[in-house]
């Protein structure tokens, strides 16, 4: 006999689980691609709740995305998302893209704006007959196929935003135009998410935001992605990789500790589900896990 407790209880545990997801970008060279299929197949063991692959600037990376999202979803157990961006394409140009992942099976596009053509910090200008925005792209999305589209958000403000208003604004339009989640730019304290994620509530978002944590070990790499992207970096972060440009190994130790400490204490506050800036190498991404506690899938482990 079954218990009329048990459905409840099994939607209670469902609730609690740790949920996470992986951003590999595409490789260059047949020793990448190698190295980023083992990566791959061991982060599959933690039964991800998706992975993403990233798309180049101005579509440079195009056909070894499409590639890569394609095997993904072919040859793993995991559900495979796409990004697309609106920069230097014609609509008709991504809406045969979109076609062509749906085709391939792929239901999850990352819908971007896109970097400006001259890099962070230049001038961002509409492509002639392309999608001019996310919330374009997305609505554009909606109408190829019934895709799962995730969209970015920007705790601290993206580079070009003017004030919080304008930050909620353009989120609220990318939710209206048919987002299904947003995630965000990496950060490095815990308030900075959960402050951000208490404006958005305030203005009536409530889809999931998940919070995007970066697992990159170069510190110059980390910095100089900080500031292009205008992050605040932590003066206790500077301090504790000060003097470690020679020690690749004790700075690989401290990403993964002062990554899941900052996960352990977004959980504390009720955050289910992260999504790892993977660098395609699985060690660290896999080392944070175990720490939150995902297990991995024995038989494949």
């Amino acid at each position: 006999m079954t218990s009329t407790s048990e459905p409840k209880q099994k939607a209670l545990s469902e609730q609690s689980r740790l949920r996470i997801s992986f951003e590999f970008f595409p490789p260059k060279t047949e020793k990448m691609q190698n190295n980023l299929w083992e990566s791959i197949q061991k982060l599959e063991t933690l039964n991800p709740d998706f992975v993403s692959v990233t798309y180049g600037a101005g579509g440079s990376t195009r056909e070894r995305t499409h590639e890569t999202v394609a095997k993904i979803a072919n040859e793993t157990s995991m559900n495979a998302a796409a990004h697309l961006t609106c920069v230097d394409a014609e609509r008709s140009e991504i809406d045969n893209i979109a076609r062509a992942y749906w085709d391939a099976g792929v239901r999850h596009i990352v819908a971007l704006r896109g970097d400006p053509q001259d890099g962070i910090g230049a001038g961002y200008r509409p492509t002639k007959n392309g999608y001019a925005y996310s919330s374009d792209l997305v609505a554009g999305l909606t109408k190829v196929a019934p895709f799962d589209i995730s969209v970015s958000a920007y705790p601290e403000l993206h580079p070009e935003s003017q004030n919080w208003q304008v930050e909620i604004d353009n989120l609220k339009r990318k939710i209206d135009a048919g987002a299904t989640r947003a995630i965000t730019q990496f950060f490095f304290e815990a308030d900075t998410f959960l402050r951000f994620q208490d404006k958005a509530a305030d203005a009536g978002i409530h889809i999931p935001i998940i919070p995007g944590l970066m697992l990159q070990p170069n510190y110059v790499g980390i910095k100089r992605m900080s500031e292009m992207c205008k992050i605040h970096i932590p003066d206790w972060y500077h301090e504790l990789f000060a003097g470690l440009d020679d020690d690749p190994a004790t700075r690989r130790l401290l990403t993964a500790s002062t990554t899941a400490k900052l996960a352990r204490k977004l959980q504390k506050n009720g955050v289910r589900h992260f999504h790892f800036y993977t660098l395609n190498k699985a060690d660290l991404a896999f080392t944070c896990c175990k720490i939150l506690g995902v297990q991995p899938n024995q038989s494949e482990a």
